[in-house]
């Protein structure tokens, strides 16, 4: 018999039941250090003090009139954005997934609007861009989009890293945007270089397209900056964001460029609930904690200090591990068995990690984990590895 709760995922034999900042309590009573934050989610960690006094505060007042009527949070949490980004304005989602659909709109619509038929977007293997129908046709696997077809038209997928294949495409007459994630999660923690970054940026502006880039699980601060492109020094036409925005209340924006967004009008795109009172009042908060001062500078010194835990830990472990990679606090082990036997030990010595694709386990904490935390986390890591060697 199905149960109650479809069963699209393999969920781990774990309930908790309450949460403080890197730690979340079992029901049993266990404590388990999260270097998980709900998959990049809890930017703040959990029940993190201002966002409780936000939430509970705002709840009190007004949560929901709909996009009929003006929204003072969601105009307040606009103007940070734009004042902090490349950005001339945004439009509030609830998720990740429907960001990338108003993401395709935009693009498409742009070209519509100057007269040219450009709908198809580059897209890059070991993408991730969601679960909607375009989203899964962006990305094209057949690991997303067996048993779903027809697929939606307009995506052409390329080979991560191949900048010939890239070359070419782009010149096609029918191509209008290029999508990509500058640092792939799903796909298993793989940064595109910073070269290739603003390459991408030359090769739209020499073809007429439009760059969008994917900041979903990059973003609002995992990366040792407010977001991941601007190591690059480059900036993109639209950008996709959601997790961290909302530091655990579900929140997603499309940011873009007055020239990108000129073609969305009244009447071409909507929300019912995106932009709430609620969510932006919290997602203000998320981004006053992100940019003030000294808190990206105490991101990448926690970092850095991850990042030579972790060289330690690939060194103890050859046998288990390949490597370490990443940026930021979006850090990837590269494993030698499978990813889900890490997970699992981990499970064991009460620390939390993700698995992902290419034999990456993911480590995702929340910002605000302690030096102290990072290294006890390491040393669960270690003996988590040492139990599949030993077993």
């Amino acid at each position: 018999m199905i149960p109650a709760v479809l069963p699209t995922y393999n969920r781990a034999p774990l309930t908790f039941v309450s949460g403080s900042g890197s730690w979340l309590t079992e029901a049993d009573g266990r404590r388990f250090l999260d270097l998980g934050a709900g998959i990049a989610v809890n930017a703040l960690g959990h029940a993190a003090p201002e966002l409780v006094e936000v939430i509970t505060a705002q709840a009190g007042k007004l949560w929901h009139v709909s996009n009929l009527y003006r929204v003072e949070e969601q105009e307040k949490l606009a103007a940070a954005l734009v004042e902090h980004t490349f950005a001339d304005t945004c439009f509030f989602t609830n998720s990740g997934t429907e960001a990338c659909e108003l993401a395709v709109k935009m693009a498409r619509r742009h070209h519509y609007d100057k007269g040219t038929e450009r709908p198809v977007i580059l897209t890059f293997e070991g993408a991730f861009h969601g679960r909607s129908s375009a989203a899964i046709a962006a990305v094209g696997s057949e690991k997303m989009t067996k048993g779903f077809g027809p697929l939606l038209p307009g995506f052409r997928q390329l080979p991560f890293g191949d900048h010939e294949a890239l070359k070419a495409a782009a010149a096609e007459p029918d191509v209008g945007a290029i999508l990509i994630e500058p640092i792939q999660g799903e796909g298993g923690i793989r940064p595109v270089p910073d070269q290739c970054l603003r390459g991408l940026r030359e090769l739209c502006d020499e073809h007429g397209l439009l760059l969008i880039f994917d900041e979903v699980q990059c973003g609002v601060g995992r990366s040792g900056r407010l977001f991941a492109h601007e190591w690059a020094g480059v900036t993109p036409d639209i950008m996709m964001v959601a997790k961290g925005i909302g530091g655990g209340f579900p929140l997603g924006a499309v940011l873009a460029t007055e020239a990108a967004a000129s073609a969305m009008t009244a009447g071409t795109h909507g929300s019912t609930y995106g932009g709430n009172p609620l969510g932006c009042a919290v997602g203000l908060k998320v981004m006053e904690t992100v940019t003030a001062p000294g808190f990206l500078e105490e991101v990448r010194r926690k970092a850095a200090f991850l990042a030579q835990k972790l060289e330690g830990l690939v060194a103890a472990h050859p046998e288990v591990f390949e490597g370490a990679r990443g940026q930021g606090l979006m850090m990837g082990l590269k494993c030698k068995v499978a990813p889900a036997d890490v997970v699992n030990a981990g499970y064991a010595e009460e620390v939390l990690t993700v698995g992902a694709a290419d034999n990456v386990v993911r480590l995702l904490p929340a910002l605000t984990i302690t030096e102290e935390e990072i290294a006890e986390a390491v040393d669960r890591l270690d003996r988590a590895a040492t139990r599949l060697t030993s077993s």
